[in-house]
C-alpha cells in the first residue's frame, strides 16, 4: 500500500511545497469524485469512496506540520509512544513549570495581558520546535525528532489551557 507521500507523488520530507500538495490532492479528488462514478457498479463506487476517504486522511495528515512530523517518524520505524514515553529534558520540564505558574498567576489576576504574553511565548516555542523537527526529519534523525514531537504535544495541550483561560476571562 502506498504511503501518503507516494499517493500524492511528493518527496518524503517534512519540508513540503504546500501548493504541490494542494494540487496533488485535487487531482486525486478529481479522479475519485462521485460524479465520475454515476454509472459505475456498486463495487466501483465503493472503491472510489475508499480512495476519496484515504486521500482526505492523507491530505489532512500532510497539511498539518505536527501530524506530518509524527507520520514521518512512524514511517521510519520510530513510534512516538506518546502515552508510555513521557520522559522530557529537564530544561523543558522547568520551562513547563514556569509557564504553569505564570498561567496560574494570570488566572488569579484575571490578566488578559499576562495571558497574551504567555500565548506569544508558547507560539514562539512551538514555531522553534517545528523548525527543529523539520531539520531533524529532513536530516533523517527520527529518534530526536520524535522527542521534539512529544514535546510539541505538551505545548499544544498547554496552548489549549491558555485558550480556556482566555475563554473564562472573556465570559
Amino acid at each position: 500500500m502506498q504511503n501518503h507521500f507516494e499517493l500524492f507523488q511528493l518527496p518524503q520530507h517534512f519540508t513540503l511545497d504546500m501548493t504541490a500538495l494542494d494540487q496533488a490532492y485535487h487531482e486525486v479528488q478529481n479522479q475519485t469524485h462521485p460524479d465520475r462514478f454515476v454509472n459505475a457498479t456498486a463495487a466501483e463506487k465503493r472503491v472510489a469512496m475508499q480512495w476519496t476517504t484515504r486521500a482526505n486522511e492523507a491530505y489532512l495528515t500532510l497539511k498539518s506540520p505536527f501530524k506530518r512530523a509524527a507520520y514521518l517518524c512512524e514511517l521510519n520505524g520510530v513510534e512516538l509512544q506518546a502515552e508510555s514515553n513521557t520522559a522530557m529534558p529537564a530544561a523543558f520540564l522547568m520551562q513547563q513549570m514556569e509557564w504553569r505558574e505564570t498561567l496560574d498567576d494570570a488566572r488569579a489576576a484575571k490578566s488578559v495581558e499576562a495571558l497574551d504574553q504567555l500565548d506569544r511565548e508558547l507560539r514562539a516555542a512551538r514555531k522553534a520546535d517545528l523548525q527543529d523537527i523539520g531539520k531533524l526529519l529532513d536530516a533523517g534523525d527520527f529518534e530526536k525528532a520524535a522527542q521534539l514531537v512529544r514535546q510539541l504535544m505538551f505545548l499544544d495541550k498547554f496552548g489549549n489551557e491558555i485558550s480556556n483561560a482566555f475563554a473564562v476571562l472573556e465570559s
